[in-house]
């Protein structure tokens, strides 16, 4: 079993993130993330190592990511 001198390297290498830095991975706002999370486009649990949070799986952010690259909702000016 690895030892990991901080929660940023268990983080690291953990199938989660916060709801926070899926966020800011994305590139939204506090609403849109929770409107994200409402509508079942992504999925929050509980996050095992803080209650007051929740945290959502890595991979379905990546994959949001890949499919909407610009979540923010702005057009280009042409």
């Amino acid at each position: 079993m690895k030892q990991y001198d901080t929660l940023e390297g268990i983080m690291a290498e953990s199938e989660y993130m916060t709801v926070a830095d899926a966020r800011d991975y994305l590139g939204v706002s506090k609403r849109k993330i929770a409107q994200l999370i409402e509508s079942g486009t992504l999925h929050a649990e509980e996050n095992p190592l803080d209650k007051r949070s929740k945290s959502v799986r890595r991979a379905e952010v990546e994959a949001l990511k890949r499919r909407a690259p610009d979540m923010t909702g702005r057009k280009d000016a042409a």
